[in-house]
């Protein structure tokens, strides 16, 4: 397990969360234990490769499903349980926005009608009320009401993944998870839609959880950083501790991966570590550190013993044998 340094007022605290699912291969730990805490009017980015879990954590935040251990706590109040056992204000305070907006919007209706039902179902609202409010909701995404007597099949990918942001403004909520917001589309519309999402948080004050694997949106989106590598989070900082000191090899291997635009930012990529391998098959997960079948600095311990949480500096943590006070030990010794 691994946490980050306490926001002032967190909106929402996750502590030691735990899902697993059962298949026909076996279980699947898709989250081994996650700490973290979001504050009020922050961006918070939980970074990873697919199969990681960053969107089991998520789907679990929303309700989708519960956890199999662990406490999820909104405003301090426990919310571990699915969408439909939680009251209305906690479903309205609390939205989503899906990575693949063409699947996440009804084809038989309108973007009126889209628009419209959390509106109804969230703030009750009717008659010429709800029709201003649905006309205000599409404009705070900077489409015109125009838009409103269209079916989604007809507008293009980024005014979908809009609409999907609209609808998850509408019932006025303070915290949303954003996973993938972005990834089904592509470079210009990706810079539209973060540009906007930042927009809103600053005007609304609104809190994210944005979940991706894009590290180039992180830099310029959020304010703090989170690796998740096999269900377990492995290292956290602020987002520019993060880019310019970089401890966990696995976020190092990320890192060096990124495109870049010039020499300059090339030479902040690391250089120690190249990417190599595949995240492994959770339901058959490696003992000891889970990323040392990858790890080009795997010791004999890695192999058989998790790795211990160190703080190494205020808000900076990361879960490497590399940082463990075993580690340093040994290095004392031999000097």
């Amino acid at each position: 397990m691994i946490s980050t340094s306490a926001p002032s007022k967190p909106i929402l605290e996750v502590r030691d969360l735990r899902k697993e699912f059962q298949t026909n291969q076996g279980r699947l730990v898709a989250v081994a234990g996650v700490d973290f805490q979001i504050g009020e009017s922050e961006i918070y980015g939980l970074v990873g490769e697919s199969g990681s879990g960053k969107s089991t954590v998520g789907s679990v935040i929303v309700g989708m499903y519960p956890s199999n251990g662990g406490t999820v706590l909104f405003r301090g109040q426990d919310i571990d349980r699915p969408a439909a056992k939680r009251s209305r204000d906690l479903k309205r305070q609390i939205q989503m926005v899906f990575q693949d907006p063409g699947g996440s919007l009804n084809p038989r209706q309108t973007i009126r009608q889209i628009l419209s039902l959390p509106l109804r179902l969230h703030c009750g609202l009717t008659g010429q009320a709800l029709e201003a409010a649905t006309a205000d909701t599409i404009e705070k995404v900077g489409l015109s009401v125009s838009y409103l007597d269209k079916y989604p099949q007809v507008i293009g990918g980024g005014e979908k993944q809009l609409i999907c942001i609209a609808r998850a403004l509408a019932p006025d909520p303070s915290f949303i998870v954003l996973d993938e917001p972005t990834s089904a589309l592509d470079v210009s519309i990706q810079a539209k839609i973060s540009n906007k999402l930042l927009e809103l948080q600053e005007d609304l004050g609104l809190s994210y959880l944005f979940i991706t694997h894009n590290l180039a949106l992180v830099r310029n989106l959020t304010h703090r950083t989170a690796i998740m590598y096999l269900g377990q989070l492995c290292e956290t900082a602020t987002t520019e501790e993060f880019f310019a000191h970089p401890l966990h090899p696995y976020t190092q291997m990320l890192l060096a991966s990124i495109p870049v635009m010039s020499e300059e930012e090339e030479a902040y990529k690391p250089t120690e570590v190249k990417s190599v391998g595949e995240i492994p098959n959770p339901i058959h997960r490696p003992s000891g550190c889970g990323f040392h079948t990858r790890c080009p600095f795997c010791m004999d311990r890695c192999r058989t013993v998790s790795p211990p949480v160190t703080e190494i500096s205020p808000g900076h943590q990361v879960s490497c044998h590399l940082y463990g006070d075993s580690t340093r030990k040994e290095e004392a010794k031999c000097g």
